[in-house]
């Protein structure tokens, strides 16, 4: 009977599996906080200039859950797609 060692490929696998990737982000600093947003209010929609990257000095409207203030920084992982405007009318749609 003769031994049949077997390849270490769990230790390569598990060397993988720790390590980390982060997408990049470009940073936006929010210049108007615009109002509350979401069913619950649980979001604030703000105004914010791109500072670096392939789209830099634009201008997005976006989406922010969480505690936000004028001069934050926000990492955003995309600069295309913006937030709709907050309509005004309100609730009930009569408005």
């Amino acid at each position: 009977m003769a031994e049949n060692p077997k390849p270490q490929k769990k230790e390569e696998q598990t060397a993988q599996k720790g390590s980390v990737t982060f997408s990049p982000a470009v940073p936006a600093m929010v210049e108007e906080v615009i109002g509350r947003t979401g069913s619950r209010g649980e979001a604030v929609q703000v105004r914010c200039r791109v500072l670096e990257g392939r789209d830099k000095d634009k201008i997005l409207r976006r989406n922010v859950k969480g505690p936000i203030q004028l001069k934050d920084v926000l990492m955003l992982r995309e600069t295309e797609i913006e937030a709709r405007p907050l309509n005004k009318a309100g609730r009930g749609g009569n408005g």
